[in-house]
């Protein structure tokens, strides 16, 4: 692994190396909540968001180019909290982050 980085899984098992500075972001941190929520604290085993890659690509991508700021990151936010958890279920993942990409 690269220095200054971690690993988290997506709920579709696909594999990102993030930089530690991620940590910074409201985004970012929520989305850990939500994993935390969801999934527990992992003791020996990796993190896991609740959402497929396709989105989590997307969040990183904005994140990693500085252009989730102000009212756009309030609507994340907003639309991360409000979509509800069901990672369980792929339909209901798919529609989720169907949703989510709009904004």
């Amino acid at each position: 692994m690269i220095s200054g980085h971690f690993i988290v899984y997506t709920a579709d098992q696909m594999r990102f190396l993030i930089p530690l500075a991620y940590l910074n972001s409201d985004i970012f941190k929520k989305l850990l909540e939500m994993s935390k929520e969801e999934f527990g604290l992992p003791s020996d085993g990796p993190i896991t968001l609740p959402y497929r890659a396709v989105f989590v690509e997307y969040i990183f991508f904005s994140i990693g180019r500085g252009s989730i700021a102000g009212d756009l990151q309030k609507a994340w936010l907003l639309s991360i909290t409000t979509t509800g958890h069901c990672s369980s279920s792929s339909l209901c993942q798919e529609r989720r982050d169907d949703q989510l990409l709009v904004h």
